[in-house]
């Protein structure tokens, strides 16, 4: 997926399923022309409700003391489950005028113990310029197929420029190459001049394999407040909310059962 906003659900499925063609015998979806007239936008929302389907439980007794384990173990369920992107996160921050921004994110580890999420970012991006003023952020992340949800909010934290480095070593050719075309949000003039851009970069890239895009930095939200969200059908929704109650990275935490 893209470094930045990807819809995580594509526009057909706003749509019913099609009936089978009775010519061919198969189920083909017919195309733009063959849509019925659009509804609104609520009655589009009412024909498919949230939740409405066989969802785990979640035995918030039987949750771990810590936050961070109770989460790895989510994302290796959601993962098993089939979950399309499920290390797509949304992460907020503010501006400097205090106006809340968010994008969606790919999460590159999670720091268990001290309980950190990592993710990785261009520091002249407007992210990282909210970041380097405002160094907090609120992290979410949802996993439709299992109901879930999980919030975080706490401070963040830019790593040395040799993890930053280290970590991007690892990314994709693909991934190198859109970072090193650089200028993230900035206005361009058309597809082509990107198209361009990344030429360029591909050859730096293929003359200089061990390149680093300028400004490349890897960011860790350490949690001070995090909830665990498990949908039910009959809004029987169960809500965790663990609290820090030590310093950051100590296993220190208050845990406390919320109204749905």
């Amino acid at each position: 997926m893209a470094a930045e906003e990807e819809g995580l659900t594509g526009p057909d499925e706003a749509w019913p399923a099609p009936e089978p063609d009775p010519r061919s015998g198969s189920d083909v979806r017919p195309g733009p022309e063959h849509r019925p007239e659009p509804r609104s936008v609520p009655e589009l929302l009412l024909g498919r409700p949230p939740m409405a389907r066989p969802l785990p439980s979640f035995d918030a007794e039987a949750a771990p003391a810590e936050p961070g384990p109770l989460f790895v173990d989510w994302l290796a369920t959601a993962l098993a489950a089939g979950v399309l992107d499920p290390q797509a996160f949304t992460l907020s921050t503010v501006d400097a005028d205090g106006m809340p921004d968010a994008r969606v994110l790919v999460l590159r580890d999670v720091d268990a113990a001290g309980t950190g999420w990592n993710f990785s970012a261009a520091a002249d991006s407007p992210k990282g310029r909210q970041l380097a003023d405002h160094p907090a952020a609120a992290l979410s992340v949802y996993w439709p197929q299992l109901g879930r949800q999980v919030r975080v909010r706490g401070t963040v934290e830019r790593a040395a420029d040799l993890v930053a480095a280290a970590e991007f070593a690892t990314r994709s050719p693909a991934a190198r190459v859109g970072a090193l075309v650089g200028r993230q949000s900035e206005p361009m003039a058309s597809l082509a001049e990107y198209d361009e851009a990344v030429a360029v970069a591909r050859r730096r890239l293929e003359a200089t394999p061990d390149a680093v895009a300028a400004g490349h930095a890897v960011y860790t939200l350490w949690a001070h407040e995090v909830e665990y969200w498990q949908g039910d059908a009959q809004r029987r929704h169960v809500r965790l909310r663990y609290t820090r109650t030590g310093p950051v990275r100590t296993p220190e935490w208050s845990r406390t059962l919320l109204w749905p």
